[in-house]
Parts: C-alpha cells; sequence; structure tokens
C-alpha cells in the first residue's frame, strides 16, 4: 500500500482547506485512514481516522472545524479543514491502519495559517 497526500499550503486565519490522501496498492488490506499532524517542536498528534465501513472519530481539539471522509471509488480519504486557525499549522500526515495490525505513514502535506 502507498498513500499520497496533497493539498496544504498557506491559507489566513478562517480559511478552508481540504486534504487528500489517495492509497494505492493493496486497498482490501486498509482497515481504516487517518490523518495526524505534527507542529514544530510538538508531537505528532491524532487528528480523525475513518474506518472502511464509514465510522469515524474526530479529536476535540478539531471537533466542529474539521471533518474526515471517504471516497471509496477514488481510493481516497479527506480531511476538510474550516475556521482554520494559527495554531492549525503543521504538517499533516496520512495513516492507514491494515488489517494484520500494522499500519504505515504517507508523505506529509504543510498547512501554514497566518496572515
Amino acid at each position: 500500500v502507498q498513500l499520497q497526500a496533497s493539498g496544504g499550503g498557506l491559507v489566513q486565519p478562517g480559511g478552508s482547506l481540504r486534504l487528500s490522501c489517495a492509497a494505492s496498492g493493496s486497498i482490501s488490506s486498509i482497515r481504516a485512514m487517518g490523518w495526524y499532524r505534527q507542529a514544530p517542536g510538538k508531537q505528532r498528534e491524532f487528528i480523525a481516522t475513518i474506518t472502511n465501513t464509514d465510522s469515524s472519530i474526530t479529536s476535540d481539539t478539531v471537533k466542529g472545524r474539521f471533518s474526515i471522509s471517504r471516497d471509496n471509488a477514488k481510493n481516497t480519504v479527506y480531511l476538510q479543514m474550516n475556521s482554520l486557525k494559527p495554531e492549525d499549522t503543521a504538517v499533516y500526515y496520512c495513516k492507514a491502519g491494515l488489517w494484520d495490525g500494522s499500519s504505515l505513514w504517507g508523505q506529509g502535506t504543510l498547512v501554514t495559517v497566518s496572515s
């Protein structure tokens, strides 16, 4: 399985971005996909996850502003980010949890929230 994250960029406070994570390869081995982020000098933190049955969990830190969704036809998971704040600035990573218990990470995409 390979993961390709995209959609990061520079956005003003209050703005929106949508991140995408496209999976390829052995798609059937994926149990769930999610998003994490890592700000400079901080640990990587959980943002949201969604299973292949569309069950999702979102961190309280971003709940109400961020939402995760998936397009099975495109093997892609999205993170819609609204009302962005400077403290949302981070590298955002996509992660896939596999049925065998292992997981893998995609490359990060940088989100910068600044005026």
